[in-house]
């Protein structure tokens, strides 16, 4: 018997026309092996209604088509059931599909569908709203808000809007209690991680997995504008948990309190929300369709990447010790002038 697959398109996501998606969907797509249907999305949220019929009808997988928005609507209809989730990459960042080693190209990320091996994944809840990727609060969700009220896609606008806002944003105190115990932290932003990435390679969380049962939490602590490119750098470079302004640990469960309401972000989508805000991990409650061949070793900083973030870590101790003698000296001077009644 065939598998029945349901491929939802999303043709607002990213900035690539889809007309031609589903004559490339026909001729790569295995029949032998599928019987298909292709519809688009209408309006916001539709997404999550079609999927939510598809597991009524018992389709063995739904394919979201579109980016990381998309991937949510249509999982969070597909958590707790025996209907699995698929990949098509078609949105701007796209950070499910590169985690999970999905090619950002129909044809090449049909290949892995074709191959039909499906894996139970975690998924997390901020709120009681499901996630797949990373959720948070702070700056990167303020950002999120700006990219959406910008009407544009791209990464274009979405790094024009980092530039804009970066210098402007002021950092928050957060009380982050965890089964370890309660902390404050002043930050720029606090990212909780299921996978590895914002989207476009963007490593917030390189070491994160989505079968271990936990969240990896990143707390930024504020940094000043020569920190900037660093922090950009090992982001990229996957290696920006070890960047001395960057508190990372792991946790099944975490309650943030903050002192006013404020925009949080799932999955880059952003919302409203008020001081508390509970976050959970959930083992193992999507079924997704995976790349059979993803080398987990890719996510992980190669020797040259490793190295640049060690220079740049000597380069931030160096400028430290030398802040804190400038500061020194400042402070002697001062001591000086004042018995020298100057």
């Amino acid at each position: 018997m065939k598998l029945k697959v349901l491929f939802i398109i999303n043709p607002k996501s990213g900035v690539s026309k889809k007309e031609s998606l589903p004559e490339i969907i026909d001729n790569c797509i295995d029949k032998k092996l599928f019987n298909y249907q292709i519809v688009n999305t209408e309006y916001a949220g539709h997404a999550t209604k079609l999927a939510q019929q598809a597991v009524k009808d018992n389709f063995t997988i739904v394919v979201a088509v579109g980016g990381d928005g998309t991937v949510n609507e249509v999982g969070k209809a597909l958590i707790n059931t025996n209907t699995a989730m698929g990949i098509i990459p078609a949105g701007s960042g796209n950070g499910l599909a590169r985690h999970l080693d999905i090619p950002v190209n129909v044809k090449r990320s049909l290949q892995i569908l074709n191959q039909a091996c499906i894996h139970d994944l975690d998924y997390g809840m901020i709120n009681d709203m499901p996630f797949f990727c990373t959720c948070g609060m702070g700056f990167d969700a303020f950002i999120s808000m700006k990219f959406a009220e910008a009407g544009k896609r791209g990464v274009i606008t979405y790094v024009q809007k980092v530039l804009e806002e970066g210098l402007k944003y002021k950092p928050e105190t957060y009380h982050i209690e965890d089964n370890e115990g309660a902390h404050n932290y002043k930050a720029f932003l606090i990212s909780v991680a299921n996978a590895s990435q914002y989207g476009n390679n963007a490593y917030i969380a390189p070491q994160a997995s989505m079968s271990d049962g936990l969240l990896d939490i990143i707390i930024m602590e504020p940094f000043n504008i020569l920190d900037a490119p660093q922090v950009a750098i090992e982001m990229f470079n996957k290696t920006l948990d070890k960047n001395s302004k960057i508190k990372t640990f792991k946790a099944k469960h975490i309650h943030i309190q903050r002192k006013k309401e404020g925009v949080i972000h799932f999955d880059g989508d952003p919302t409203m929300a008020g001081t508390d805000i509970d976050i959970k991990i959930i083992p193992r409650g999507i079924k997704v369709v995976v790349n059979p061949t993803d080398h987990k070793y890719k996510r992980k900083p190669n020797m040259i990447q490793t190295s640049f973030s060690l220079l740049f870590s000597n380069i931030d101790l160096i400028r430290s010790n030398l802040n804190r003698q400038s500061r020194r000296v400042q402070a002697l001077n001062k001591t000086i002038l004042r018995k020298l009644n100057i």
